[in-house]
């Protein structure tokens, strides 16, 4: 499965507006994921729901291990995701 493909998967949530990852300093592995999500309006999502959701529909490495919710992502100009912005959400 690819990182478009997990993405893809995220979007059939009925609270999933919008979606991106980046990666993150992690002290044990160097790196690891931190997933962004933007709810549809009025929807709420923590994480122990969304990790069931994920059951049978991606292998369990692929689940993230952290999340932040946010309102929108930030997009430039052109409207792709800027991972720069996202990372001073942190």
């Amino acid at each position: 499965m690819s990182a478009l493909e997990i993405e893809g998967t995220w979007l059939t949530h009925e609270a999933v507006a919008e979606y991106a990852v980046i990666g993150v300093k992690d002290e044990t592995w160097g790196e690891s994921v931190m997933d962004f999500i933007g709810l549809k309006g009025g929807a709420t999502l923590e994480y122990s729901d969304l990790k069931s959701w994920c059951d049978g529909k991606m292998s369990s490495y692929k689940i993230p291990q952290a999340i932040k919710i946010v309102d929108t992502l930030p997009r430039n100009a052109m409207g792709k995701v800027t991972k720069p912005e996202l990372k001073k959400l942190l």
